[in-house]
């Protein structure tokens, strides 16, 4: 018989954030070699073996499969084992990688130790605030391996996946009445009235219960805590799933998944949204200065009863201009062209429009570039250059919008005349 005490430390008298079946399974198979011989039987679980998730372009797969434990020494591969330090390894990578802009945590784990669980959990989170990170449930995250998954900004489940178990378990061991059988007697001389508490070779006392209980309660509260503060619930209503299993669309109704769907749907969508949409100004813009057209027909209406329906013509009497023109009457030629000129000579010829369509006076224009500078530079620095006068003269010049001013401004001018 191999006795490994190193593994039995891990196992019995400590919080475990572990899938109930599975902490069978791991008894039934390492119970012999741990003095502990015919302690479960097993159920039939066994996971398989996956190798690490291939590179998808600018998303990094990062495979959480089996069980978890805090760290390892080099036999994840051949045991089954995940371990945090090694997860945390390849989160770390991604974030640090310029050619990675997203993070896909593809999960296949029945849970494991809770000592790391959390800290890693709040890690992951702390990334997605870098990168984007999914998760998915491919096909369980249960216990401390969905403590990982809620720490994701959006959580898949497969179809014929499941989340949750969110509870933690402690296991004692009593061998006393065998070690009666094998005639053997263990006497254990301590000093400290906690330093004997879940001895295997006695039964446990009603205090070493007591203080177990209590560090599980701890590791509980911990548990609900992230879960809830993660996935945006209310801590009342992480407790009330009772550490229950919830598979598919019951995930996703628990409040526990945000969308049924496999590895591959979330990876597919996951890229979808690092393409930014094309920047849509023209649309906007032209919403904006309808709105401007239709208030200017409305006066129109209001002043000349007899004509309500009839366009304003330019000077020359075509047809009204596009929507531009409707921004510009709210103000002069002058004022235009001062704008032009003002964001010009601060180099954001971008912000004309902006500005024009809001009908801001050159007074705001220039106090909102000058608090806009300010925030930019630790000193005012001019940004005026040589032949800015002649930029901004050429923009007045062509630029549409200040067109469109002065049309207006010309047919005011007839009006009255």
């Amino acid at each position: 018989m191999t006795v490994l005490p190193h593994l039995a430390a891990r196992l019995f008298g400590v919080p475990l954030a572990i899938h109930r079946p599975k902490l069978d399974v791991i008894l039934s198979v390492l119970g012999a070699r741990i003095g502990l011989a015919d302690l479960a039987a097993p159920v039939g679980y066994t996971p398989a073996a996956r190798a690490p998730g291939p590179p998808s372009g600018k998303v990094a797969v990062i495979p959480i499969h089996g069980t978890l434990v805090r760290r390892t020494s080099g036999i994840e591969a051949e045991s089954g084992l995940a371990s945090y330090t090694g997860i945390a390894a390849q989160l770390d990578a991604a974030l640090a990688s310029p050619e990675i802009a997203a993070i896909l945590l593809d999960i296949d784990s029945p849970g494991g130790e809770s000592g790391g669980v959390f800290d890693l959990a709040d890690r992951i989170r702390a990334a997605s605030e870098v990168k984007p990170v999914w998760a998915v449930a491919n096909d369980m995250a249960f216990s401390a391996a969905y403590a990982l998954a809620s720490a994701a900004t959006r959580v898949f489940v497969a179809r014929t996946g499941g989340v949750g178990s969110i509870g933690v378990i402690a296991m004692h061991v009593d061998q006393s009445v065998k070690d009666a059988q094998d005639g053997v007697r263990y006497t254990a001389v301590f000093a400290g009235e906690r330093k004997n508490d879940l001895n295997p070779h006695e039964p446990i006392s009603n205090e070493a219960h007591v203080v177990l209980k209590a560090e599980v309660d701890r590791i509980y509260d911990l548990f609900v805590e992230t879960v809830a503060r993660h996935r945006g619930l209310d801590a009342d209503t992480v407790r009330a799933t009772e550490a229950g299993l919830f598979f598919g669309p019951d995930a996703v109704a628990t409040g526990l998944a945000d969308a049924v769907g496999s590895l591959d749907d979330a990876l597919t969508q996951l890229t979808q949204s690092l393409s930014p949409l094309p920047t849509q100004v023209a649309p906007a813009s032209q919403a904006g200065f309808l709105r401007n057209h239709q208030m200017e027909s409305s006066m129109n209406d209001r002043t000349d009863p007899a004509a309500p329906d009839r366009p304003l013509a330019d000077p020359a009497g075509s047809h009204p201009q596009p929507s531009a023109t409707a921004t510009a009457t709210a103000l002069s030629v002058a004022d235009a062209v001062e704008i032009a000129q003002t964001c010009t000579l601060a180099g954001r010829t971008d912000l004309i429009a902006g500005f024009l369509e809001a009908q801001s006076s050159p007074a705001k224009v220039r106090s909102q570039l000058l608090s806009a500078q300010a925030e930019a530079s630790p000193e005012i620095t001019s940004l005026i250059r040589p032949d800015s006068a002649a930029d901004a003269a050429r923009i007045s010049a062509t630029s549409p919008l200040i067109d469109a001013a002065k049309r207006i401004a010309a047919q005011s001018t007839k009006k009255e005349i």
